[in-house]
């Protein structure tokens, strides 16, 4: 095997470990390995990796002994080292031959290595740098050529990839982690009763996040002045609560003046402090009361009220260091923790101004018995006790009329004074006492006493307009000589109190911005509906929908418009379904819909087809109008799950499938998409091994002069020749190979193989005879595309003008400079470029102009009923003569028949290839055909 066919193959190696999700070091291994086989003048390669504070440390690398030190002893200092700082600073791979003459390097390591020769390169990928490699000799310089230090350069690459890859899956792990943890702290802290509960899961949870358990949390009391006292400290504590407790009220901390706790609260942001000495927010006498270096103070806000703070705190000699992401978790579980206390505290609220009002109503009552008893003699007495109370009271006769009131209650039930309530029946305000039917009806005072003992919060009462108000009341007896002569009630309208606790059992159930059921509610009706279901022997249908492109909308327009977007969403999608089905939001971009009692899939398909008509229309968001699609995935009960986890994660596998069909589409859940994973999985497995095998074969279709009849060229076209399946067309297998990265050594194959035969043909005598090469998005952007190009133009002694690359439009639109750039230096090699498929991109018709191209080729599409198409005519036509008016050369793809020349010949164009002439043949068989002479004519 060639030096080049090993290199390749080492390449695709590499390039199958990264994907293949292997430990970061074994892959970076490989690298390095590789590199050490093909650079065999170097000594040294190591791989170094950034550190927090600016410095760069061994990773792998060989030998793993230098002088005695292993790799992880040795650091790179870009403070030190100009050398590394002008590396990371150009982006550009930096070779010394004589260390002697260029004193940019760290000269202690030169002196210390006797290194003679030196080569420092970039690890980065995108722009983004990942690290540094180090080659270099121990006395006898390595000499490196431009090739090889080429070489090393697309071995750097493979490096960034992994490292990137590495750092994308570790991210990923984080943040499932992280979304999962905050399930688990949403979960556990649901299930608590008390604030002690719920501080004790909070502490837990947040000494997991942040490895610290010295954590404690402070209140706010709104009784107080809203002043801030000490609540809670973690069981985990380097103190206890006891001694925690008596040393806050020893030193009488004064937290109204204490510059951290205020802005904490004022900002309702999270506030790091390392060092509290250093920093004059702290309270720095309670600081070194308690023994604290450092501190990390979040706030707890539910519904935009603060109630607290929770510090985090590094004591003397235990200190640590936090990153953004453990803080940014630790605050969102505070923030859960805060609306579940924020809930316990109201519940806690209520009972006890429930407890109040009782109590305060029966001193009233008892009060205004004593003062019924003596009605008569102390009249102007009650009166004025009536007429001051707040609350409503009213007065009846063992038959139910009313005997007296107070201004109060008049005025709560609707009458324009006291006097219009006198002698009216009960049964115009109880509702529950006048909702029996007639004849069913009690006595009136054998009611109250058997079931009006206590006091009483459900009922409601009626005004004089007949409309309904809830009240708390209570009805007390009025006794002379120990027999019972009236009742009084005594009431309270509670409509703002009945209403607050609607709007916090909504905010439960339901997503606050698009007023959907949310998932909590979403579980119940699933449940609920699966339980229908199984009993009746019926279908259900969930629907997972995501929203393409939203980010988009955040980045471009922000997030309110995003918001605007949600809401107009979640109108569209409950039209769209009928009564007794469910659309809920699962958060960000997700919806999802129930449809119970599902009789067949046609049903389905008609909410899925209708779902999809709704996003055809365009968001008007504030006049800005956006187009939005949507990806579906579908599960049905029974087939696809029997319970609410499998269901929904059924229907989300089949989104993501639906989304591989660019938006706006729908797919029912099967279990084939797991198949279909597995074959898609072991089809990329055969590519590997295809590159290994070097199982590829190129054909080469005709370019014909249609004038002279005469082949003028060859257009290169990749095939697989699977063991298995026999040849596989490069529509199948291409773009799988662009996106893991084979395309690179599998594109250089192609270029080196269509070169060398065209050198044998040209050796023939074929000599006019060129040859044209597709050219991929992923070869184009390689930095060391030119060099590979002319280097194998060089081996296989060819000129560069029998060479045309051929390019597709949207790679010289993806980035323009760059594109420019590059396509500049192959015409100064006198590389010609071909822009393949013209008119099917989105490119400007300026980028002709600007770019140095020398060929169109019309597509095959523009040709396709060129006698009958009038628009197809006119955009063929306008191509050939724009070419023609820029001077560039003209050829059509994918001539199929007469009436397709006759219409070409009519515009001057006269360079055409496709089945007409002969479709792609083998090297051989176009070697005989050339050999024969054969006109295509």
């Amino acid at each position: 095997m060639s030096k080049e066919q090993t290199r390749y193959s080492r390449l695709a190696n590499i390039t199958k470990l990264i994907n293949t999700n292997l430990e970061l070091r074994e892959v970076l291994s490989h690298v390095v390995t590789a590199i050490s086989e093909e650079i065999v003048s170097c000594d040294s390669v190591g791989i170094y990796l950034p550190q927090g504070d600016g410095t760069f440390k061994g990773f792998v690398g060989k030998p793993e002994f230098i002088n005695g030190m292993t790799l992880d002893m040795q650091v790179i200092n870009p403070e030190l080292d100009h050398l590394a700082r002008e590396v990371i600073e150009t982006g550009k791979t930096i070779y010394i031959p004589d260390t002697s003459v260029d004193h940019r390097p760290d000269q202690g390591a030169i002196a210390a290595f006797q290194i003679k020769s030196l080569l420092v390169g970039p690890i980065s990928y995108e722009g983004e740098l990942f690290g540094l490699i180090f080659l270099f000799d121990y006395g006898i310089p390595m000499n490196l050529n431009e090739s090889e230090i080429q070489t090393v350069e697309a071995y750097i690459n493979m490096a960034a990839v992994a490292i990137r890859n590495s750092n994308e899956l570790t991210r990923k792990e984080n943040l499932i982690a992280e979304k999962q943890l905050l399930l688990d702290v949403s979960r556990d802290l649901a299930m608590c009763s008390s604030m002690q509960e719920v501080l004790d899961k909070c502490f837990s949870y947040i000494s997991r996040v942040m490895g610290n358990s010295n954590i404690g949390a402070h209140f706010i009391d709104p009784l107080a002045g809203r002043r801030i006292k000490p609540a809670r400290l973690s069981k985990g504590s380097d103190w206890t609560e006891e001694e925690w407790m008596k040393t806050h009220s020893k030193i009488k901390i004064d937290h109204s003046e204490d510059k951290m706790f205020q802005e904490v609260i004022r900002t309702k942001k999270s506030v790091l402090v390392p060092d509290v000495m250093a920093d004059p927010r702290p309270n720095h006498d309670a600081c070194r009361r308690f023994g604290i270096k450092g501190i990390f103070m979040m706030p707890m806000v539910s519904i935009g009220q603060v109630l607290g703070t929770i510090a985090v705190v590094n004591l003397e000699g235990k200190e640590r260091s936090y990153t953004q992401a453990s803080m940014q978790l630790a605050q969102s579980i505070a923030d859960t923790t805060a609306s579940v206390l924020s809930n316990l505290l109201y519940m806690e609220k209520q009972e006890l101004i429930i407890q109040e009002r009782t109590f305060e109503l029966l001193e009233k009552n008892t009060e205004l018995e004593n003062a019924v008893k003596e009605l008569q003699r102390i009249s102007r007495e009650k009166e004025l006790i009536l007429n001051s109370a707040g609350e409503g009271i009213f007065g009846l006769d063992r038959e139910g009329f009313i005997t007296f009131c107070n201004p109060a209650a008049a005025s709560m039930l609707g009458y324009d004074n006291k006097e219009s309530l006198i002698d009216q029946s009960y049964s115009g305000i109880f509702k529950r006492i006048t909702s029996f039917q007639p004849g069913e009806q009690p006595n009136f005072a054998s009611y109250i006493e058997n079931n009006n003992t206590e006091y009483d919060t459900d009922e409601q009462f009626f005004r004089e307009d007949g409309s309904r108000f809830p009240v708390e009341y209570v009805v007390s007896s009025i006794k002379e000589d120990g027999a019972i002569v009236g009742y009084v009630v005594t009431f309270k309208d509670i409509t703002t109190r009945k209403l607050m606790e609607e709007k916090i059992r909504y905010h439960a159930y339901y997503d606050s911005l698009t007023n959907l059921p949310n998932r909590v509610l979403l579980k119940d009706r699933l449940n609920q509906g699966l339980a229908y279901a199984q009993i009746h022997g019926e279908k259900l249908a969930v629907f997972f929908l995501d929203l393409d492109r939203f980010k988009m909308i955040n980045d471009t327009l922000g997030h309110s418009y995003g918001d605007l977007l949600l809401e107009e969403v979640a109108r569209r999608l409950s039209d769209c379904v009928g009564k007794g089905a469910t659309v809920s939001r699962q958060g960000g971009d997700e919806f999802t819909i129930i449809l119970p009692s599902v009789q067949n899939e046609e049903e389905v398909i008609v909410v899925a087809e209708r779902v999809l008509e709704a996003f055809s229309r365009p968001f008007n968001l504030n006049g800005n109008e956006v187009f939005i699609k949507t990806s579906i995935g579908i599960s049905i009960f029974p087939y696809d799950g029997d319970t609410e986890e499998s269901l929904i994660m059924n229907a989300d596998t089949a989104m993501y499938k639906s989304k591989e069909l660019t938006g706006n589409n729908y797919q029912f859940y099967t279990s084939g998409m797991d198949r279909q994973t597995l074959d898609g999985v072991k089809f990329v497995s055969a590519l590997y091994r295809a590159v290994d095998h070097q199982e590829f074969v190129i054909y080469y279709q005709p370019k014909i002069n249609y004038l002279t009849g005469e082949i003028t060229g060859v257009e290169a076209l990749v095939r697989w020749n699977h063991p298995e399946r026999g040849m596989v067309l490069p529509g199948e297998f291409i773009p799988i190979a662009e996106e893991i990265g084979l395309i690179i050594p599998i594109g250089e194959w192609v270029l080196r193989g269509a070169c060398e035969q065209l050198k044998t043909w040209h050796n023939l005598g074929f000599k006019d005879l060129d040859v044209s090469v597709n050219i991929s998005a992923r070869q184009f952007e390689q930095r060391n595309l030119l060099h590979t190009v002319n280097s194998i133009l060089e081996e296989t002694g060819l000129s560069p003008g029998d060479l045309e690359l051929e390019l597709t439009e949207n790679i010289i639109i993806k980035n323009t400079e760059g594109t420019l750039k590059t396509m500049e230096q192959f015409r100064e090699s006198g590389i010609k470029i071909a822009i393949d498929d013209f008119g099917t991109g989105f490119s400007s018709l300026g980028y002709l102009k600007r770019f140095p191209i020398t060929t169109l080729k019309v597509d095959r599409s523009f040709l396709k009923d060129v006698d009958s198409d009038y628009e197809n005519t006119a955009i063929a036509t306008t191509i050939i003569t724009l070419a023609q008016n820029l001077k560039l050369e003209v050829i059509a793809e994918g001539v199929e028949n007469q009436a397709q020349i006759d219409f070409l010949l009519s515009k001057g164009c006269t360079s055409m290839q496709g089945y007409y002439f002969g479709k792609p043949q083998s090297a051989e068989q176009l070697t005989n055909l050339l050999l024969l002479g054969v006109k295509t004519r």
